[in-house]
């Protein structure tokens, strides 16, 4: 058609015609660009995997083609004998393939042009590869963002010449999972056959069964469904396999469904692993492939879109993209420093959770804030006990929570009974929801029985020495380098915070107000050098820090909101900031420097608290400058807030969500920040 339509134009209507075509197809490719993240050099020895997740299951890439390195199944908990404490359960691997090409096995040695693409649109990984000058393979996968429990992966095959092509669908057992058994059965229904591939076990105490199930999708365009052999080779792996020729030019393309699990989720993981496989399976690849596409798009209406920095912007985008798959809507599941990409820190919830990731998604997805606040409600019980176990009143939330809500720091780490900041954090987190969404039925229910109980620690915690000496002893602030230390600024200026806006919850609800609330927060000390510089504990010289502790002062707390205090501040403790602290220290200064208008020095640390972090061949990102523990979601959310609440310039206060003056990179042409709110408002800055 374009052919015909230039033969009726002159040569110069022509060139515009072939020009605007170009510019056109320059545009679509740019629009695509900032959506994709490309791996095409790898390197297996320096690999570091993108995950797809939908919330419930991680699916963490792989060098290998057609594989993937874990399966992380949110929420479950078991002892692996590491640090004595719980981790996060690494379940089967049930969407590893093989596939044989005319009898030889694929694998790294005998591939060529191997490339790996993330979609962060649509959430797909897509590994692609040759095999030889036989075929040519497209392996697309993704957790369903719909179904949370299911996966699907969509394979393309197409023969440069002719060809027999033996595809595999696997399921393999880690070690640590105990009484494993492998089925396999097939539901003969007069127009389908449904194979289904199982296995189940035991997680590693016996606590939790575990169950998948998965299930090939084949098209009708193909003609019958191939015969299916299952081989059970062992306890700790089967599979199921079909054999297809195919002539030189033809595509061959089929799906498998694969269901993951456990008894955290369901009293019967076994059958309802299958159930869902099978439910996914006569769903079709077609009707997934939309309502997991439809899913996607409904939360990309909240969107960070940078105009004029295109590196800047995949590299927002793609940690905006990493806490949308972490976490989930409607559910009671939280966030650990590492989501789920793997068994970092064990799986468990610190304060990254409320002071790092939840700020961005309270500001773009509050609904999935919520379900991360129903965590910590349902573990109220645990924090009272926990409180009542170190002679306090209230609720004391553990450094490192699980499953249960006990503490689950491991005994060498003396951040479990000592870093109480977490507790105010948690009640700050509440507050910040309800400014956001005056939803009083939920503040009435969940959000001031949080805030009392948070409050009523924080006055039995201090030890009250007169006016003005309200102090909180013995504990490890957000520099976790100093142990044991005395009126630490972070720890004081949280406890003062959140025991006012427990007061200010009970007015909403029109209860009474406790003065002694008022009273302890009137007397908490936040101490100083003699030149005025906040000190952050008292007996603090001035030695290197970890990480942001005075600084969070002025931002998020606003404790400190006078300009040339918070100058005094970042001149004092940006220098002292260690080069090998994790990410989001960094992005804190980036906050205030950008809130103070100083957008040169705010785009010069930016850069600096997230780039030096990135490792191939994605650029996910590691907690340190030259790490090797990716992804940490601790550090995109401190990056998050440097953009949305320093670039963009918006506020969270008792007036719900507002913008102030942002500021921009020099670069950086616009900022447009999508969908923030309930009411989806967008914000822009220029």
């Amino acid at each position: 058609m374009i052919q015909s339509s230039l033969l009726n134009l002159d040569n110069s209507m022509r060139y515009i015609y072939l020009l605007f075509l170009m510019l056109g197809y320059m545009n679509h490719l740019f629009a695509q660009s900032d959506w994709q993240i490309q791996a095409d050099q790898i390197n297996p020895n320096q690999y570091y995997g993108v995950t797809v997740a939908n919330g419930m299951i991680g699916l963490v890439s792989s060098p290998e083609p057609m594989k993937v390195k874990d399966v992380v199944l949110n929420g479950v908990y078991d002892y692996y004998q590491r640090g004595r404490v719980s981790n996060i359960l690494k379940t089967f691997n049930h969407v590893n393939m093989n596939l044989d090409v005319d009898g030889m096995r694929v694998s790294p040695g005998n591939v060529s042009n191997y490339r790996q693409v993330l979609d962060m649109k649509k959430a797909a990984l897509t590994t692609s590869f040759d095999v030889g000058d036989k075929v040519v393979v497209e392996h697309t996968l993704m957790a369903l963002r719909h179904l949370p429990y299911t996966a699907l992966t969509i394979i393309q095959i197409k023969a440069k010449k002719d060809v027999t092509i033996t595809p595999m669908s696997v399921i393999e057992a880690p070690n640590h999972l105990t009484d494993v058994r492998n089925m396999y059965s097939e539901i003969d229904r007069p127009h389908v056959t449904i194979p289904l591939l199982t296995s189940v076990g035991k997680s590693p105490s016996g606590k939790h069964t575990v169950a998948v199930s998965n299930s090939f999708i084949f098209s009708e365009s193909h003609g019958k469904e191939p015969d299916l052999i299952h081989e059970d080779w062992d306890y700790n792996m089967h599979l199921a396999k079909f054999t297809k020729v195919l002539k030189a030019g033809e595509t061959y393309r089929f799906s498998v469904v694969s269901s993951a699990t456990s008894t955290e989720h369901y009293q019967d993981a076994l059958n309802e692993a299958e159930r869902l496989t099978i439910f996914a399976k006569l769903e079709g690849t077609e009707r997934l492939l939309m309502r997991h596409e439809q899913a996607w798009e409904e939360l990309w209406k909240s969107d960070i879109v940078i105009e004029g920095d295109l590196q800047a912007q995949k590299d927002v985008r793609f940690a905006l993209y990493h806490l949308y798959s972490f976490s989930r809507e409607g559910t009671a599941y939280s966030l650990s420093p590492m989501g789920l990409s793997g068994l970092g820190y064990n799986g468990h919830v610190f304060w990254d959770t409320e002071l790092w990731m939840y700020p961005p998604l309270l500001a773009l997805q509050p609904a999935i804030a919520k379900s991360m606040l129903e965590y910590r409600y349902q573990r109220l019980g645990a924090a009272k006990q926990n409180a009542f176990s170190h002679g306090y009143k209230g609720a004391m939330f553990p450094w490192e929570s699980s499953d249960e809500g006990s503490e689950d720091t491991p005994v060498w780490a003396l951040t479990g009974p000592f870093q109480h900041h977490i507790t105010g954090c948690i009640g700050w987190a509440f507050w910040k929801y309800y400014q956001v969404t005056k939803d009083k039925v939920w503040l009435r229910d969940r959000g001031y029985p949080v805030l009392k109980e948070v409050a009523d620690f924080w006055a039995s915690r201090v030890e009250r020495k007169g006016l003005g000496k309200y102090e909180i002893n013995n504990v490890i602030g957000a520099n976790e380098w100093q142990e044991n230390i005395d009126n630490n600024a972070f720890t004081n200026g949280m406890a003062i915070t959140v025991l006012r806006y427990a007061n200010q919850a009970a007015k909403e609800l029109g209860l009474p107000t406790n003065a002694d609330w008022e009273l302890v927060a009137q007397n908490i000390p936040i101490l100083k050098f003699p030149d005025g510089t906040t000190k952050e504990n008292a007996t603090y010289n001035g030695v290197p820090i970890k990480q942001a502790d005075v600084n969070l002062l002025a931002y998020p707390l606003e404790i400190v909101s006078d300009k040339s205090q918070i100058e005094k501040d970042l001149s004092y403790y940006e220098p002292r900031y260690a080069p090998d602290g994790p990410a989001m220290g960094a992005s804190v200064l980036a906050t205030l420097y950008a809130k103070l208008g100083n957008a040169e020095k705010a785009a010069e640390i930016f850069k600096k608290s997230y780039i030096p972090n990135k490792v191939p061949p994605f650029g996910v990102l590691s907690e340190t400058a030259g790490g090797t523990n990716p992804y940490f979601a601790t550090g995109a959310g401190g990056m998050l807030q440097a953009v949305i609440f320093g670039f963009g310039g918006l506020t969270i206060s008792d007036q719900g969500i507002q913008q102030q003056k942002g500021v921009l990179p020099k670069n950086w042409k616009s900022l447009q920040l999508k969908g923030v709110g309930l009411s989806r408002t967008n914000y822009s800055v220029k």
